[in-house]
């Protein structure tokens, strides 16, 4: 993939040469700074994936500073599915989404964080979930709903408060949005406003552009590696800015009528 111009912070991107297009999904996993955990990750992706969908995963490196840059050259090096796609600059997971849609070759985007919290086993049982008989035709997003939390009674209540502020404020229909498991329509995705912190409302988002929202039970592991890069208040007093940007253009959208249904 050539050179590509985005806007600031996140250009340029770097990518991998072309791959076979003949995929169905794209395993998403942003990247920043988890030495350690990218390589089991990724391993463990492949082995859930064998004898599933065509499938590629984009690991998308958010201006990695420390030897996780190494081990997704590897893991490109490795297996001939993986792409790694790099921000020249810290720009955050949204900015990380945003790329990976633009050149994402599937007809969904499955999104894993790069933590390995979220468990590959779970990318097949949701990908049946919203290709099976009985999954509405319209389906955008399906969010995975956390069963257990392996990281603190702190952030579970943080987690807890924000996920109930959300969904009052929203109805997006979703008790657990801040979950990194999430497989997106790629049409429905492209759909969606890019900003700084999007992640967090994509169900919202996806409701607003005409499609249904599925929630799913998905597992969440410990992380063996690395650190968290989430800080309790700088989340809160974005999270609270972009709330009401969202609540603005949840309000003030008003897409075809006849959409719904006609996918």
């Amino acid at each position: 993939m050539a050179e590509t111009d985005f806007a600031k912070p996140v250009s340029p991107v770097r990518g991998t040469a072309d791959a076979p297009s003949a995929v169905s999904l794209s395993i998403v996993v942003p990247v920043y700074n988890e030495a350690g955990n990218v390589l089991p990750l990724v391993a463990e992706i492949i082995a859930a994936m064998e004898g599933g969908v065509p499938y590629e995963i984009l690991l998308v490196d958010d201006g990695s500073s420390d030897s996780g840059v190494q081990e997704m050259t590897e893991a490109r090096e490795r297996w001939p599915n993986i792409r790694v796609v790099t921000h020249t600059g810290r720009a955050g997971k949204s900015a990380a989404l945003f790329t990976a849609g633009l050149v994402a070759r599937g007809a969904w985007l499955q999104t894993l964080d790069g933590d390995g919290q979220n468990d590959p086993k779970d990318v097949m049982r949701a990908w049946n979930a919203v290709n099976g008989p009985n999954a509405p035709r319209n389906v955008g997003i399906l969010a995975g709903q956390r069963t257990s939390r392996n990281d603190g009674s702190f952030k579970w209540l943080q987690s807890r408060i924000a996920n109930g502020i959300r969904r009052f404020a929203l109805n997006d229909g979703t008790r657990d949005t801040g979950c990194g498991f999430k497989l997106i329509r790629a049409e429905a995705f492209r759909t969606m406003p890019f900003f700084d912190g999007m992640h967090r409302f994509l169900p919202a988002l996806a409701r607003r552009a005409g499609y249904e929202v599925m929630e799913f039970p998905v597992v969440d592991r410990p992380r063996t590696a690395g650190a968290s890069k989430y800080g309790f208040l700088g989340r809160l007093g974005a999270g609270i800015v972009d709330l009401l940007g969202v609540i603005w253009l949840v309000r003030r959208s008003s897409f075809p009528p006849g959409r719904k249904g006609d996918l």
